[in-house]
């Protein structure tokens, strides 16, 4: 049975992420903080490249859900995957902090699901090619139980994607300002990265951000009192749309209770030059507010 609704679940997979690459509004801002890049030398090939992707999977879907008895589209699918996985591991490895692109709407760094995810592809795949019968017929035949099989599998890839995790954000800040942070302060007064991210995210300047920002948190450190967030996003100016690292720096003994409203500087740097990028957040983000920065 598994084998017979591979193609269906691989089908609509690969035709949603592949609707999204190809036809989606900020594919080029999400080919932007890939590795795609570095490789190919700029953000216009890199975007083009994302879509090619995007038309290709689409084209493989449509082979899945119309032909799931033959044997190509489901090698096509495991070479996809193959091809996502080792594109996975060539960017961790060259480009750790670049975002996965994988599914052309949200971004972050590639972790432990991006993995996941592929691998999934490629063992769908793999199981696909051995489909006895069509997907329709399996359907016809085990109603009930062909359902809950499809059902267990697209929850499995649910997980395995970051698309949903901004549905669950508004849950975990709930539980957040109840319980308050579950991480312990650590030795010497030491303050999780978790507890300054959540200061950062109440703060102004983190809404007056929002426009440039387009990642999770890339990296973290701690310097001479300030505790440093690193954030990948992308500035439009008069020269068009450019990669840039959005630094927040707060009091890196700061913590909910003890300073909830801490100053918070904010820079945002080229990604190709390092230099510094004037903008200007209150203009940007239409905040007529003054930011509290140190």
């Amino acid at each position: 049975m598994i084998l017979d609704l591979a193609p269906l679940v691989c089908g609509v997979l690969l035709a949603v992420s592949g609707a999204a690459k190809l036809l989606g509004r900020r594919t080029a801002q999400v080919a932007a903080n890939t590795v795609l890049v570095r490789v190919l030398g700029n953000g216009h090939r890199a975007a083009f490249a994302l879509r090619a992707v995007g038309a290709v999977e689409l084209v493989v879907a449509a082979g899945l859900l119309a032909a799931p008895g033959t044997l190509l589209p489901g090698a096509a699918t495991a070479l996809l995957g193959a091809g996502f996985t080792g594109y996975l591991g060539y960017a961790k490895a060259t480009a750790p902090q670049s975002s996965c692109g994988c599914s052309a709407r949200d971004e972050g760094p590639i972790g432990v699901r991006s993995f996941l995810r592929a691998g999934a592809v490629l063992a769908g795949g793999v199981a696909a090619a051995f489909a006895g019968t069509a997907w329709w017929s399996r359907l016809a035949r085990d109603p009930g139980w062909s359902v809950l099989v499809a059902a267990v599998a697209a929850a499995g890839l649910l997980a395995l994607s970051t698309d949903l995790d901004r549905v669950w954000m508004p849950l975990r800040r709930l539980r957040l300002r109840v319980f308050g942070t579950p991480l312990p302060a650590g030795p010497r007064g030491w303050v999780p990265v978790e507890a300054s991210v959540e200061l950062l995210e109440r703060s102004l300047a983190w809404q007056a951000s929002a426009p440039i920002v387009r990642s999770a948190l890339l990296d973290s450190w701690d310097d001479e009192g300030w505790r440093v967030l690193r954030f990948a996003g992308v500035h439009h100016d008069a020269g068009g749309a450019r990669p840039v690292n959005v630094l927040f720096a707060l009091d890196d003994q700061a913590t909910r209770d003890a300073n909830p409203s801490p100053a918070v500087r904010v820079s945002v740097i080229d990604d190709r030059t390092q230099e510094v990028v004037p903008v200007d957040l209150l203009e940007l983000s239409g905040l007529h507010k003054p930011l509290r920065m140190a």
